[in-house]
C-alpha cells in the first residue's frame, strides 16, 4: 500500500522536563472528546488521561523565532486515541482537552492552524537541580484560583522500559482535533525516544473541576496511577491535514 506523503514542518522547538501525572478513567469519560475516524487507545484494557507540564524552548514557527515567544511554559490535559492510516498502520495519537500557555499569540496561532483548545493564562515554572536531585514545577493562575504541579526526582535519567505504561504515555506521535462533527485535523509530531527520571515525590494543587469540568475534575482530584518526568528533546510538528 502506498505511503502517505510527509507534510512540511510547521514548528520546531525543544520540549524539556515533561512532568506527566497519569490517571486511569472509564472509557466513557473520554469518548465524547474522540474525533471522527479515531478511537480510544487502551493500555492493557485501561484508559488514561494525563496532566502534562513542560517547557517550550527555542520555538520557531515556519523557521522564524519570534521575539518574546521562543521560551515559555505549557500545561495540557490530554487523552489517548488511535487511527488507522491509509498505509494500514495504526497511528497512536493524543487529543487535547485544554492547553495552557502564557502567550496569547501562541494560543491564537495553534487554535487557528490546528483547531486546538489553547487558552492564555499567567504562568511560571520552577527548576532546580544538583548532582542527585531534580525539582520541577509548573504554576498557573485562572482568575482567583492558583494551580500547580510539582515533582522531585532522582537526577539520573533511564531509558523507557518496553511494554511499560510509561512507554505508552510518551510514545504517541500524532495529534488529533475535531474540526467539526464530520471532519478531523491530523498532524504528526516527531522526536526521539525519551528517557525518564525516577520520581520520588509529587504534588498537584488546584480546583480541577473548575479548570477542566466535573467529568475530569473528579479523577484529577484523586491519586494518579503514575507520575513520570521525561527529559525531553528537540521536536518538530508537521503541518496539519484535514481528514474527511
Amino acid at each position: 500500500m502506498a505511503q502517505t506523503p510527509q507534510r512540511s514542518v510547521f514548528l520546531r522547538a525543544s520540549w524539556k522536563h515533561l512532568l506527566m501525572a497519569n490517571f486511569e478513567v472509564p472509557a466513557e469519560v473520554v469518548a465524547p472528546y474522540v474525533p471522527k475516524f479515531c478511537e480510544v487507545d487502551f493500555f492493557e484494557g485501561k484508559t488514561y488521561i494525563s496532566l502534562v507540564g513542560f517547557m517550550f524552548l527555542n520555538t520557531r514557527v515556519l523557521g522564524i523565532g519570534f521575539p518574546w515567544h521562543r521560551d515559555f511554559e505549557e500545561v495540557n490535559l490530554r487523552l489517548y486515541v488511535r487511527r488507522q492510516g491509509s498505509d494500514g498502520e495504526w497511528r497512536r495519537g493524543v487529543v487535547f482537552v485544554k492547553e495552557i500557555v502564557p502567550k496569547w499569540a501562541i494560543a491564537k496561532i495553534a487554535n487557528w492552524w490546528y483547531r486546538e483548545n489553547y487558552v492564555s493564562l499567567p504562568m511560571d515554572h520552577l527548576l532546580t537541580a544538583d548532582k542527585s536531585s531534580l525539582q520541577v514545577g509548573y504554576i498557573w493562575q485562572n482568575k482567583a484560583e492558583g494551580y500547580g504541579m510539582y515533582a522531585q526526582a532522582v537526577n539520573t535519567a533511564h531509558p523507557l522500559v518496553g511494554g511499560s505504561v510509561e512507554e505508552f504515555i510518551t510514545e504517541h506521535y500524532w495529534g488529533y482535533a475535531r474540526y467539526d462533527a464530520a471532519t478531523t485535523v491530523e498532524y504528526q509530531v516527531e522526536h526521539p525516544r525519551w528517557e525518564t527520571y525516577p520520581v520520588q515525590s509529587y504534588q498537584l494543587k488546584g480546583d480541577w473541576a473548575a479548570m477542566y469540568g466535573d467529568a475530569f475534575g473528579a479523577y484529577l482530584q484523586g491519586t494518579p496511577s503514575s507520575v513520570l518526568l521525561a527529559e525531553g528533546s528537540e521536536i518538530l510538528v508537521r503541518k496539519p491535514l484535514i481528514i474527511k
